[in-house]
């Protein structure tokens, strides 16, 4: 139930972090797979990294998701290297932390862009080569977030809460494509993003390990079971879902 032989799978922001854990466990499970990501070198590096771990010949491409001539040439590029596509996990995202008063509109239309728009129009894509395939899986990667409030975060968190209610929608559209939506909410997770994040917001550290009752940071590797799950055939019955995977922070007083 967990095996994905045979199954195509395209991975966006899949060139490190999160992303990159989450490919190399479908990888491990049989997937053939794609990453897409805005820097060439990164994205190289990682289908390498991939190759060397026993993926078979990951295909590396470069495109910014938020614009449909990217996402159409990587799409078109998968499906005519690999015949099809079965599996898609829209993990490209991006953040700039700013009270709510210091963020510029243009700024706002970015950060909305990079972390919803792009959700939706790779979603858009794959819906065809999916259906024809008869049925497909996305995984939406959203954010704690998606859930919680931060004082400096309001546009990234207006676009992981809209990515719920867009994997809710997608889910109820193409249920009957047999194409199961779902998404993934990593709650305080250490990768590059969150670095950051501790550098920018004094306190961050020890508020985060004070209220996680698993009592540490996540690391990208905890994404791989969840996102093999909603890959697989184990969860063909599961649709529209958002999924905490956060140590238990999203359930803590």
């Amino acid at each position: 139930m967990m095996d994905l032989g045979g199954k195509v799978a395209l991975v966006t922001g899949g060139n490190g972090g999160i992303g990159l854990a989450m490919a190399g466990a479908l990888a491990d499970a049989g997937a053939t797979l794609a990453l897409v990501g805005r820097n060439a070198d990164k994205t190289e590096a990682a289908a390498a990294s991939l190759a060397r771990a026993g993926a078979p010949a990951p295909l590396a491409l470069t495109g910014d998701m938020t614009e449909e001539q990217g996402v159409a040439a990587a799409v078109a590029r998968v499906a005519a290297q690999f015949g099809g596509l079965d599996i898609l996990v829209n993990n490209a995202g991006v953040n700039d932390r700013k009270l709510p008063q210091d963020y510029a509109l243009s700024e706002w239309n970015a950060l909305i862009a990079g972390n919803l728009t792009s959700a939706f129009l790779v979603s858009k894509a794959a819906y065809p080569l999916m259906a024809a395939r008869g049925g497909g899986k996305i995984v939406n990667i959203g954010s704690i977030m998606s859930i919680f409030g931060s004082p400096m975060s309001a546009p990234y968190a207006a676009a992981k809460g809209g990515l719920v209610q867009m994997t809710k929608a997608l889910a109820t559209a193409w249920a009957g494509d047999n194409i199961q939506v779902n998404a993934i909410l990593p709650g305080w997770i250490d990768t590059d993003m969150t670095v950051t994040a501790r550098e920018q917001v004094p306190g961050l550290n020890d508020r985060v390990l004070a209220r996680t009752p698993a009592g540490r940071w996540g690391r990208p590797a905890d994404l791989g079971g969840a996102a093999l799950f909603l890959c697989a055939p184990a969860s063909d019955f599961v649709t529209g879902i958002a999924l905490p995977v956060d140590g238990g922070y999203s359930c803590a007083a």
